[in-house]
């Protein structure tokens, strides 16, 4: 039934057939299932409904991104770092969080699924020293647009790109973006499942 309905999803999304990362995507929800009873990782309770708000929700922005060392700040159970790096297994994608059980989930799902382009770090974001710059750091529902960049700069390069996954953002949000910086795309991001509104907000410094 799982099976099925990620087959379909991601159909709809535009990705080629590949039955591993079929079973790696398969075997990360059942991970994320199996350590949210105790640990509480996520809201969302049933495996069905992590495919369509966390999965699907997460590959959603695939397209819109060319970056080939991608930094997710605030990765929290892994989303959307977990799903792109499993997808982009020729790109490095490392997850950022400062809560210890959440990394400690990450590091379990890199373990198990082997994916040895996903680096996972416990720190905050304000306190991480890349050895190397970023050329594109993501968020998923993370901060306000101006915390997200201003905190996470110093972590990329200079022609960097700042992906935000957001429900919507304000006009309020938007005015409070530093000068240096400006929006270069609002994409509606369409979301299997989902009937919330979703976007990714691009960013880069002028």
């Amino acid at each position: 039934m799982l099976l099925d309905l990620l087959e379909n999803g991601l159909e709809k999304i535009g990705l080629a057939k590949d039955s591993l990362k079929t079973q790696q995507w398969l075997a990360y929800i059942a991970l994320l299932h199996k350590w949210n009873k105790a640990f509480n990782l996520t809201a969302v309770q049933h495996p069905s409904q992590m495919l369509y708000r966390h999965l699907f929700d997460s590959l959603s922005v695939a397209s819109l991104i060319d970056s080939r060392n991608l930094l997710d700040v605030g990765a929290g159970a892994g989303l959307p770092s977990i799903p792109l790096a499993i997808l982009w297994a020729d790109r490095n994608i490392t997850a950022l969080d400062s809560n210890g059980k959440k990394t400690r989930f990450m590091s379990q799902v890199k373990a198990e699924l082997k994916l040895s382009n996903l680096t996972v770090v416990h720190a905050r974001i304000e306190d991480y020293q890349p050895a190397v710059l970023f050329d594109g750091v993501i968020s998923r529902a993370y901060t306000a647009l101006s915390d997200f960049v201003t905190s996470s700069s110093h972590a990329t390069k200079q022609e960097g790109e700042f992906f935000a996954m957001k429900a919507h953002i304000s006009m309020a949000e938007r005015e409070a973006l530093p000068k240096e910086y400006k929006i270069v795309k609002c994409q509606r991001l369409h979301v299997q499942g989902c009937e919330a509104e979703r976007h990714l907000v691009i960013v880069e410094r002028c």
